[in-house]
C-alpha cells in the first residue's frame, strides 16, 4: 500500500512561508538547504535576508545546510528579494547558478519564508523543485553530507546592483523632484541611501530604518489602512510623488502630488509606455483582472499587449517565451526584461520619475484621464463556503458575455467586463470589475456580481 507523504505546510505553490517556529524553524532550514543542493546541484548560490527577528536565524541554518553539501555561499546579508535576483543573473559567469532569500515579504511578523531560484534566476516552484524538495525532506532521503565542505564569502557592497539599476534612466533628464520615500522599516531605505548621490532628488524620508519589530506594523501598502502616512506626508511636504514598499521591496505603490494612492492597474500601463519609448514593438505582458487601460495604452504606443495567468512563475516563463519588455500585475509586481525577467520594487519608481522628468508632467496628469476612461471596483475579496458554485452562478447570469479562462472567468461586455478567481489558498473569490468611463454601471455590476457570489441560499 503506497503512503501519502505529508509535506511540511510552508512549503507552498510558488515559494515557501510559514509560522515561525511551528511551520518554519532551523532545522528545517538546514533541511532545505540540503535538500535545495541535492535537486539542482549548484556549485555557488547567493544568499540573503530581509529584516524580520527570525531571519539571521533561519539563514545561519540555511547556509550551513548547503556548506554541509558542498556548495559554495555567497553570502549578501541584509538585502532585498530582488538583490538576490540580480546576483542569481548577473554573477552567472562567476559561477552563480542559484539563490535564496529569506524573506516573508508583507506577511504578518511571526511568519517568514524563502524565496528560490535556479540558474539565471529561473524561479523554483512547487512543480520545479519545491515538492520534490519537500518529498525528500520528510521521507528522509537528503543525500549524504559532502567530504568537502563548501567555502562562504560577502559580497562587499552593492555597487553592482546600484549601477544596474541606474542603467533604466537617462539621469541627464532627470528633474529635480520632491519624492516621499516610505520604507516601512523593512530593507529598502539602504538602497535609497545608495541611489540618492546620484540622483537629483530630494527625499522625505518615513520609516526608514530596517527594524524587525516592525514598530509601524508590517509594510503591506496594499491595505487601504497602510496608506495614510505617505499620504499625509505628500501632501504636508509639497511632494511631487509617494512611493512606498513592502517588506522586501520586491512590490513598488505610488501616490500622487494630492496624496492620492495610485492603482497599481494605472501604473502598468506607463510603465509600459516608458520602456516602448526606449524600445518600440516590443511586447508587454499584463494580467487578466484588469486588462483595458492597459491594452490602450500599450497599443498606443506602438507595443504588442499579451495578456498571461496571474502570478510571478507564469509571468517570468512567459516573458521568456514572448522575450517581452516588460511585464506588469495590477498588484504592484512590476517585471523587467533586462532585470532577468524578474520583478524589481526599484526599477518603476526609476522609470516613472524619469516619465515625469522627460514629460514635464506631474503623475495627476498622467492618470486621471486613465482612472475615468476605465474605472475599476479594486480587488474586493469575499468569503464563500463553495467557491465553484458560485462561479457556476455568475457564469450562468452572465452568459451572454465573451468569456475568457486564462486565469479564473473574466466576462467581457462592450461597456464593463470582470473577473473573478479562486485563491489559491483561502476559501476566497477575488472579484474585479471594471467599466468604459461608467461608474455608475461599474458599482451597479459591482453589486450584482457579489450579491451572487455571497448569495447563501
Amino acid at each position: 500500500m503506497k503512503t501519502t507523504l505529508t509535506i511540511p505546510a510552508c512549503f507552498k505553490a510558488y515559494d515557501i512561508r510559514g509560522r515561525v517556529p511551528d511551520e518554519l524553524n532551523p532545522q528545517l532550514a538546514r533541511d532545505i538547504g540540503r535538500a535545495f543542493a541535492a535537486v539542482f546541484a549548484p556549485r555557488k548560490v547567493v544568499v540573503g535576508r530581509d529584516i524580520r527577528l527570525s531571519s539571521a536565524s533561519l539563514t545561519k541554518a540555511l547556509i550551513s545546510g548547503l556548506l554541509d553539501s558542498g556548495v559554495d555561499i555567497l553570502d549578501l546579508g541584509l538585502c532585498g528579494t530582488e538583490e538576490i535576483y540580480h546576483a542569481a543573473f548577473s554573477l552567472e559567469s562567476d559561477g552563480v547558478d542559484g539563490g535564496i532569500v529569506v524573506t516573508a515579504s508583507h506577511n504578518p511578523a511571526d511568519y517568514n519564508g524563502m524565496k528560490l531560484v535556479t540558474v539565471g534566476s529561473r524561479p523554483v516552484t512547487g512543480k520545479s523543485g519545491l515538492k520534490a524538495m519537500a518529498e525528500m525532506i520528510v521521507s528522509d532521503r537528503l543525500a549524504a553530507l559532502s567530504a568537502i565542505k563548501g567555502k562562504r564569502s560577502s559580497v562587499a557592497g552593492k555597487a553592482s546592483y546600484i549601477q544596474h539599476l541606474l542603467g533604466y534612466v537617462d539621469l541627464a533628464t532627470l528633474k529635480p523632484l520632491k519624492l516621499v520615500v516610505n520604507s516601512g522599516n523593512g530593507c529598502a531605505g539602504a538602497v535609497i541611501d545608495l541611489l540618492e548621490p546620484h540622483l537629483p532628488f530630494t527625499f522625505i524620508k518615513a520609516f526608514h530604518e530596517p527594524d524587525g519589530t516592525f514598530p509601524h506594523g508590517v509594510p503591506n501598502p496594499l491595505l487601504p489602512e497602510k496608506r495614510e502616512e505617505t499620504a499625509r506626508l505628500v501632501r504636508e511636504h509639497g511632494a511631487d510623488l509617494g512611493i512606498a514598499w513592502d517588506g522586501d521591496f520586491d512590490r513598488c505603490f505610488f501616490w500622487d502630488a494630492q496624496g492620492n494612492f495610485i492603482e497599481g492597474y494605472y501604473i502598468v500601463g506607463l510603465l509600459a509606455q516608458e520602456l516602448l519609448a526606449q524600445e518600440p514593438n516590443g511586447k508587454i505582458l499584463h494580467d487578466p483582472r484588469l486588462i483595458w487601460n492597459t491594452q490602450e495604452q500599450v497599443q498606443g504606443a506602438g507595443g504588442i499587449p499579451v495578456m498571461t495567468r496571474t502570478g510571478h512563475a507564469f509571468i517570468k516563463e512567459r516573458m521568456r517565451q514572448e522575450d517581452a519588455i516588460y511585464g506588469g500585475e495590477m498588484s504592484a509586481h512590476h517585471y523587467f526584461r533586462d532585470f532577468g525577467y524578474c520583478d524589481s520594487g526599484m526599477v518603476p519608481w526609476l522609470l516613472i520619475c524619469s516619465l515625469l522628468s522627460r514629460k514635464n508632467v506631474t503623475l495627476t496628469s498622467l492618470v486621471e484621464d486613465r482612472m475615468a476612461a476605465y474605472p475599476v471596483s479594486g480587488e474586493i475579496n469575499s468569503v464563500v463556503d463553495d467557491p465553484d458554485a458560485a462561479i457556476a452562478r455568475v457564469k450562468a447570469r452572465f452568459a451572454q458575455g465573451e468569456e475568457d479562462e486564462t486565469d479564473g472567468l473574466s466576462v467581457t461586455f462592450p461597456d464593463f467586463r470582470f473577473n473573478i478567481r479562486k485563491s489559491n489558498t483561502e476559501p476566497l473569490l477575488r472579484l474585479n470589475v471594471e467599466s468604459r468611463n461608467d461608474p455608475a454601471l461599474l458599482a451597479e455590476k459591482t453589486r450584482e456580481l457579489l450579491a451572487l457570489i455571497r448569495d447563501k441560499s
